[in-house]
């Protein structure tokens, strides 16, 4: 199928902007594959967005992640979406380009923002709104050096597919296991928050339909 499908179900099946509010309740989260971890329920969530920007390029759609830089002191290393916490004021939208601005040097009138996917609360204590953006053709980028390492992009089609979704854990004191969804492309790995984010948005585009791996094939491109 076509580019244009694609982002047409992007339009159709996520959430408008305009119905964004910081206060909406998680729909995913780090405790999905973890519910007997201890959670305070009355805890204060920081509001954060992200953004996942998909690259409708002739040759194929993609989607822009980076690793964050060694020097960072927490999550480093780690593949992410350019984002991070909301100043004072900002709706989920104006966050997500701010930082894709200041991480990567996205201009933010290349991105054509579409919808809203499931906020995902992190066992951290934070509230990300995915903000889904297409990008006809991706400008040249430049990483912020105290912030990010590389950018890359990898495949739509193979984020969507579930057969590239696994159920990994590490081991976490007294021998609990924490559970995360991952996945490997090429030699990179996208785990914890990020996976669980891509998951959830492919399950809230294509649905859990018997043969997933088909629907997803709908709009490879």
């Amino acid at each position: 199928m076509s580019l244009a499908t694609l982002r047409d179900r992007l339009v159709e099946r996520l959430a408008p902007v305009d119905g964004w509010r910081p206060e909406h309740p998680a729909a995913r989260s780090d405790f999905d594959l973890n519910p007997a971890a201890v959670r305070m329920v009355d805890r204060a969530l920081k509001p954060a967005a992200v953004l996942i920007a998909v690259v409708g390029e002739p040759d194929g759609a993609s989607v822009l992640l980076t690793r964050r830089a060694d020097s960072l002191v927490s999550h480093t290393g780690q593949i992410a979406f350019p984002g991070g916490r909301l100043d004072p004021g900002e709706t989920a939208v104006e966050a997500a380009l701010r930082e894709a601005r200041e991480e990567v040097d996205l201009d933010p009138g290349r991105v054509h923002v579409l919808g809203l996917s499931d906020t995902y609360e992190t066992g951290t204590g934070y509230l990300i709104t995915p903000v889904i953006g297409w990008i006809d053709r991706l400008p040249p980028l430049t990483p912020s050096p105290q912030e990010v390492a590389e950018i890359f992009q990898t495949p739509w089609d193979f984020l969507m597919d579930p057969a590239n979704h696994r159920r990994d854990h590490m081991e976490v004191p007294e021998g609990v296991r924490r559970w995360f969804w991952s996945m490997t492309w090429e030699e990179r790995y996208i785990w914890g928050v990020t996976a669980g984010i891509i998951r959830g948005l492919r399950t809230r585009l294509y649905g859990e339909e018997p043969d997933l791996s088909a629907a997803a094939a709908e709009d490879a491109a």
